[in-house]
């Protein structure tokens, strides 16, 4: 027997015909869809010309964040509309994020989002943080 025939015949059906091996390769956890329909709300919301609450609709999500995420949060908040002002707040997945030009620059991730350890700052090549003299790296990787 082959083993592409003992994988088949191995594959257990569920009540609903998917066999295992279907459910174990869906690609997409629970919340990646979760956050895959918070986008498309977002940009129905978008579409409508739901722009003028969008700030309100980030404080609410930060709001609603469990600690320390949502002190972490607030100051990010605070100090990116600070240091940034030419940045429009915006929910981007779900998530609190900064935007210029309507492209995101920066977001906000909390660890419940996904199920991680810690919240994450993270930035979109939007960001351009290699322009000019400084440039973001990971321990360990050099840029030439």
């Amino acid at each position: 027997m082959t083993e592409k025939k003992q994988a088949k015949k191995g594959a257990r059906k569920s009540d609903n015909g998917a066999t295992a091996t279907d459910n174990a390769s869906k690609g997409f956890t629970d919340e990646e869809r979760a956050a895959m329909r918070e986008r498309v709300k977002e940009m129905k919301r978008a579409a409508r010309g739901g722009k003028a609450d969008e700030e309100s609709a980030v404080l609410e999500k930060i709001a609603g964040m469990p600690e320390p995420d949502r002190t972490m949060g607030q100051r990010l908040h605070a100090l990116i509309r600070a240091s940034a002002p030419e940045l429009s707040p915006k929910l981007w997945y779900g998530m609190p994020a900064y935007a210029r030009d309507g492209n995101v620059v920066c977001f906000f991730q909390d660890a419940n989002k996904f199920k991680a350890r810690y919240g994450t700052l993270g930035f979109s090549d939007k960001a351009t943080l290699d322009d000019g003299h400084m440039w973001p790296t990971r321990q360990g990787s050099a840029r030439s």
